[in-house]
């Protein structure tokens, strides 16, 4: 198979390529470089390029073409929260603008599959527990907001028969399957400790009064590894339409026992620090997982013993 990756150079991105290449796929990556490093995807065809740059459409079509691409995995967005609701008409320019771009140039070459990284940031500020893929879709932000459109858009385009489309909603992921592939990016729970931990500061833990065993919030961490292989299942097992998945491990883990478990990899010797709650954040968010089992026969394997550590390694390798 050859296989277009957008945004192929990031964090996620980057474990997908290598897990193509590792089975034998031959892989073009497209990517504008403004956060993936080409130094990740040794051994594809990088192809530097802003999808939202609706004058260079021409050259994706003839990047489609020259290497006979049979499918496409699109990580090419921009997800920072905070940024979205500063800058939401960009946000829809790069995330919703740069998605129609693809669309209309893989219907000009007829590539009919497309795997789309989603998020559970659709479901937005739900009731806490299990959430399933029926569950209403409500995003509170505008970077929420351009994944649902995007899933909207897909569903749509498939039911022209144009288009076979696999949406999968990431909840929180973490760790490293390889150390030069490692997280950089400080947006996320894992990469903010370690944050912390280099600069010597304590931890913070956001509300301890929580209705949970420790008081603290809940979350479903899925390892990177884990998450990428989803990709390659939802990619090998096609079906007319458009199909979404939660991604996750259906299992919860608590703030406090992952930064306890953070603290124990990497060593150190502090204690949290307990912060007022931040506005909006649920108790218990974790993913509903049996669709994705049933339909793809995917199931995580990896833990969170695996995330941290795999994280650690990585980190103290930078």
């Amino acid at each position: 198979m050859s296989i277009l990756v957008t945004g192929g150079a990031g964090y996620i991105g980057g474990h997908v390529v290598r897990l193509l290449l590792e089975r034998g796929d031959e892989v073009v990556v497209v990517d504008d470089l403004s956060s993936g490093s080409a130094s990740r995807i040794r051994g594809a065809k990088l192809v530097q390029l802003d999808l939202s740059d609706t004058g260079r459409r021409a050259e994706l079509v003839e990047t489609l073409r020259a290497n006979d691409v049979t499918a496409v995995i699109h990580f090419a967005a921009k997800k920072q929260v905070g940024e979205s609701v500063l800058r939401p008409a960009w946000y829809y320019e790069q995330n919703v603008g740069a998605l129609a771009g693809l669309l209309l140039a893989l219907e000009e070459v007829g590539v009919r599959d497309l795997v789309f990284s989603s998020s559970a940031a659709v479901y937005g500020a739900t009731p806490s527990g299990l959430l399933d893929e029926e569950t209403p879709t409500r995003p509170i932000n505008p970077y929420g907001a351009t994944k649902l459109i995007g899933e909207q858009m897909l569903a749509a385009i498939a039911q022209t028969g144009t288009i076979r489309a696999t949406s999968l909603r990431y909840f929180n992921v973490a760790g490293a399957g390889w150390p030069e592939l490692a997280d950089t990016a400080v947006l996320n729970l894992v990469p903010m400790v370690f944050e912390r931990l280099d600069r010597h500061e304590a931890p913070r833990i956001f509300g301890d009064d929580y209705p949970t065993a420790d008081g603290t919030c809940i979350r479903d961490y899925v390892h990177v590894l884990d998450l990428a292989r989803a990709h390659l299942a939802a990619l090998d097992t096609t079906s007319e339409g458009h199909r979404v998945f939660n991604v996750g491990t259906g299992t919860g883990s608590s703030v406090r026992e992952m930064i306890d478990a953070i603290l124990e990899a990497s060593g150190a010797d502090i204690e949290p620090v307990v912060e007022a709650r931040r506005p909006g954040d649920p108790a218990e968010v974790v993913a509903d997982v049996g669709l994705i089992e049933r339909e793809l026969g995917w199931r995580a394997k990896l833990g969170l013993r695996e995330i941290v550590e795999s994280a650690w390694a990585a980190h103290v390798r930078a």
